[in-house]
């Protein structure tokens, strides 16, 4: 390259230094091309126009050494550099500009062990470096064989509170969720994935772990600690959800008060090309805190449908529903009690906590409709909890008897809408079309000026009902005593404002009215509770 660009340049010198020689190759001879004699005048050369042309002359001779002597240089150098060459950068321990690597190649497209073959051929190193990018959401770091990659990923959740009513719990600053894990993929068969929560109370900071086994789309194996399968709404991630926390409807889903999560293992698979969505489960059933007290293990089985996923042309194409069946057992003897009634703000307490015993029947009916910038989602949940054969305890006493089963029924029906114009997405973030804040979306173009993030609106509201018929257990003669009868409900209407300043960061503020319809626990009075919930959230 050198060399060539070195002649390139001699050959421009010499040719414009070509004009000149020619014009003087003869003037030691005394002779001059026609162009250039000076033609004498009818009386002859003057001896003042005769030095004239010698000292030009003269001139035009040292300038044409000059650029010998150049070119001589100039070519010195060419050969020197072809014997003794600058050593060039490796690139082992490059930096990869990771912001230019949107979506990380297939592990089929890279064949690296050839690559090494042929290195050794050459006699190059048999190393080849690990590769390293931005996939759009997420660092990654993956091998040299391209076999297994690793993300980190994680979230943040920044709340202030502040609540209105009698006996309303006071205005705090609290943070909601800290976690943060690692998700990655060996081979094209195997998933897993690893986060802790480090502001978690239960005293278990592991949220998952669980290793995905996908021999194909259609039937996969995945096994571990993990959310059950029950609902579109604990299905949604925490940072997708339009609010800021779940609905009443979440009470009633199976682990509530473990973060829905349970050790156990599902079979699940999307058949023809996630027009149909199925999850077949055995989980613990008890949270990942305590061990099985039965040994029947909770089984969950779930349905969703797509029908018109592949219809682009179809106002219905974002249309999608399904629904849920659990069955789990209780233990009266280990002291298990029905569902945990505080509310997800945790201002009041719905329905005092009894003891069951007995089988657990969950049901589930869901929908879900997109379109452009707006959102509709729906949801039925009913649990059924056995008390069989409970009464006293107490040593000697007599009349275990069955009481009414405890009922529990919720829903809720919310929608959104995206202000700005971008997309919304099933269980993701919208992208962010003009971020105010960088940085830019990625595998969005920026356009326009008006730059002031993504605005949404959201609105819900949600209805729980328990029935728990009254126990008597009067008749029996040693310990005599009555269970009262609760019959209750309560409401919850949101809503809600949420604000994406770009597409890794967001503020949400919604406004909750809480109704509690009947007394649920001795002393409290039916009201009115006023909540004004904000959120800072970042993910990575």
């Amino acid at each position: 390259m050198r060399r060539s660009l070195l002649g390139s340049i001699a050959l421009a010198l010499l040719f414009f230094a070509a004009p000149s020689s020619s014009c003087f190759a003869e003037s030691g001879s005394g002779a001059a091309p026609a162009s250039t004699v000076v033609r004498p005048s009818p009386a002859g050369a003057t001896k003042e126009e005769v030095d004239l042309l010698r000292g030009e002359v003269a001139e035009q001779k040292q300038t044409i050494q000059e650029l010998k002597a150049l070119v001589q240089r100039l070519v010195q150098q060419s050969q020197t550099s072809a014997t003794n060459p600058e050593p060039q950068p490796s690139d082992e321990g490059r930096v990869v500009n990771a912001s230019a690597i949107i979506q990380t190649p297939a592990s089929d497209d890279l064949d690296l062990t050839d690559a090494a073959q042929k290195s050794n051929l050459k006699g190059g190193s048999s190393d080849v470096p690990l590769t390293a990018g931005w996939t759009g959401e997420h660092f990654y770091v993956r091998s040299p064989d391209g076999q297994f990659s690793i993300s980190p990923y994680g979230y943040l959740d920044a709340d202030y509170r502040a609540f209105r009513g009698d006996g309303a719990p006071s205005n705090t600053f609290v943070l909601r969720r800290a976690r943060f894990g690692f998700q990655g993929n060996y081979g094209k068969h195997f998933d897993f994935a690893l986060m802790v929560d480090s502001v978690a109370t239960t005293g278990a900071i592991v949220r998952d772990v669980y290793v995905n086994a996908k021999p194909i789309p259609q039937f996969q194996i995945q096994a571990g600690q993990f959310k059950e399968p029950f609902s579109q709404d604990v299905s949604t991630a925490a940072t997708n959800l339009d609010f800021v926390e779940r609905s009443l409807a979440s009470l009633l889903y199976p682990s509530a008060s473990s973060a829905y999560r349970s050790p156990g293992a599902v079979i699940h698979g999307d058949i023809n090309g996630g027009a149909i969505q199925y999850f077949v489960g055995a989980f613990n059933g008890k949270g990942y805190a305590t061990l099985d007290t039965t040994n029947e293990p909770e089984v969950i089985g779930r349905l969703r449908f797509y029908p018109w996923k592949k219809h682009t042309s179809s106002p219905l194409q974002g249309l999608a529903f399904g629904g849920s069946i659990g069955h789990g057992r209780a233990r009266g003897l280990s002291n298990e009690t029905s569902y945990n009634a505080a509310n997800p703000t945790g201002i009041f307490t719905f329905i005092p906590q009894f003891r069951v015993n007995g089988s657990i029947e969950r049901y589930n009916g869901e929908f879900t409709y997109l379109k452009g910038p707006w959102s509709l989602r729906g949801e039925y949940d009913q649990v059924m909890q056995a008390r069989n054969g409970l009464g006293t305890l107490q040593f000697g006493g007599l009349g275990f008897i069955s009481q009414p089963n405890i009922i529990s029924k919720a829903w809720y029906i919310q929608s959104t809408y995206l202000l700005t114009g971008e997309k919304k997405p099933e269980n993701g973030v919208p992208r962010v079309k003009h971020p105010v804040l960088g940085p830019e979306t990625p595998g969005v173009k920026e356009s326009g000026v008006h730059r002031f993030g993504a605005l949404e609106l959201a609105a819900r509201y949600a209805w729980l009902h328990t029935n728990e018929p009254a126990g008597d257990f009067t008749f029996n003669q040693f310990t005599p005593e009555f269970v009262p009868p609760f019959n209750n409900h309560t409401d919850e209407v949101t809503l809600g404002f949420n604000w994406y300043p770009n597409y890794w960061v967001r503020y949400m503020i919604n406004f909750n009215i809480d109704q509690l319809r009947e007394p649920s626990t001795i002393g409290q009075v039916p009201g009115n509770y006023f909540t004004v919930l904000q959120r800072i959230q970042f993910r990575f």
